[in-house]
């Protein structure tokens, strides 16, 4: 379906991208995670015939960007990091205006500007001046904007910054609702908990290069990371912990309590929970700290992903 390979681009001196490729299949929702500045903006840009690469390939649908470019943006969808919408307007009379841009029958255009109004939640604000509208209801407008044409692959690219808990819910549902429909979807965003929720796959970008990209499954299988059991003694003591370290040696002491690195740690915690009260150890509290996207990516770059 989607077919990028060794896309380059540069500003100046400065290479945004260093050789990005990936590829996509129909109806998959394909995550781009990284701090701001990482390059998701610039990949979606050129694959949007926004930027032109200094090289690469990009292919839609088996249309070619640069030999068949008309085909190419027939396509596609683009929501945009900025919102493009006219303040004076009503939501309807924007996408009365942005569908007639698609060149989408008058008749046909106004069933699915309905439609989408409906699915995005608007229904009962749909003739009020956009200007009055909250920030994730302006996203929401931008959104359907994106939709009137039905394109086959839609870009989403970081929907939710900025936007009121409510709105970002309503985006999520939204999402999962076209994917079930059978588009595929390119969702930047720097937020981990949504490319985990909503992502078939995922690729980490940094510094304008994939570090890695799978599902989360692979991705937490990629590397040698480990999940954590740390656990809070009472009466932590020398002898005490020598005793567990000889038969779990993978662990580190901090003052009264230690933490145990496990691959498993749901088949691992019964084990060390016994083991701990085989040496009489009293425990106060446990906290698990399980395999996520941001320990992810801290093992991968060593750098905290940062959003700004």
């Amino acid at each position: 379906m989607i077919h990028v390979s060794n896309l380059r681009k540069k500003f100046d001196n400065i290479e945004a991208l260093k050789g990005i490729s990936f590829n996509i299949k129909q109806g998959e929702c394909y995550g781009m995670l990284g701090p701001n500045g990482a390059g998701k903006t610039t990949i979606i840009s050129i694959m949007s015939n926004i930027l032109k690469p200094n090289e690469g390939e990009v292919s839609i649908n088996g249309y070619d960007l640069k030999k068949n470019p008309l085909e190419y943006k027939k396509n596609i969808g683009v929501v945009t990091q900025e919102i493009a919408l006219y303040n004076e307007l009503s939501a309807y009379d924007n996408l009365l205006f942005w569908g007639s841009l698609y060149k989408v029958p008058r008749p046909e255009l106004i069933k699915r500007i309905d439609e989408t109004i409906n699915l995005l939640g608007l229904i009962d604000r749909k003739n009020d001046k956009v200007k009055t509208y909250s920030g994730g209801m302006k996203r929401r407008v931008n959104i359907a904007s994106a939709l009137l044409h039905r394109p086959k692959v839609l870009f989403m690219d970081e929907p939710t910054v900025g936007i009121d808990p409510q709105s970002r819910n309503l985006i999520f549902e939204v999402v999962e609702k076209l994917q079930e429909d059978g588009m595929t979807i390119i969702y930047t965003t720097h937020y981990m908990e949504e490319a985990e929720r909503l992502c078939d796959r995922i690729g980490i970008i940094d510094d304008g290069k994939i570090i890695v990209q799978g599902t989360l499954d692979e991705l937490k299988t990629s590397g040698s990371m480990k999940e954590t059991v740390s656990i809070s003694f009472a009466n932590l003591t020398d002898e005490r912990y020598i005793r567990i370290a000889k038969d779990w040696k993978d662990n580190k002491r901090c003052d009264s309590k230690i933490h145990f690195y496990s691959m498993n740690i749901q088949s691992d915690l019964s084990k060390i929970i016994l083991k701990c009260n085989e040496v009489g150890l009293d425990i106060l509290h446990i906290d698990i700290k399980k395999i996520n996207l941001e320990t992810i990516f801290l093992n991968l770059t060593g750098n905290k992903l940062r959003d700004k």
